[in-house]
């Protein structure tokens, strides 16, 4: 199985639950048998617990990455970097700056 059928897995599975489930609900409001009733809540049930790994098994697959938006605005990105460069680079220096006090005796804060 491959990334590209476990969401066609995922659906198809989905609606064979569903049906599943839509079945048991029917034998439900149709049967006043105790014994009918607890097997249909059991089966419900466990109609329940497959969900539940199915949809655990279907969250473990990794999602497809987006493109970065960088790559998406091409030069006026590049534009934005080279006019924000100074202001970057104060930045950087007033957080060396405060590394510093935060890693000295006296200049704790």
């Amino acid at each position: 199985m491959t990334q590209t059928d476990i969401p066609a897995w995922r659906q198809a599975l989905q609606l064979k639950l569903m049906a599943a489930l839509d079945a048991a609900w029917a034998i439900l409001d149709s049967s006043d048998d105790p014994a009918e009733i607890r097997r249909v809540r059991e089966r419900a049930k466990a109609l329940g617990d497959l969900a539940t790994l199915a949809r655990k098994v279907a969250l473990i697959v990794p999602m497809p990455r987006a493109k970065p938006v960088a790559a998406s605005l091409g030069p006026v990105w590049e534009e934005a970097q080279t006019a924000l460069a100074p202001v970057a680079a104060q930045a950087e220096i007033a957080r060396r700056a405060l590394d510093k006090l935060k890693a000295g005796r006296r200049g704790r804060l």
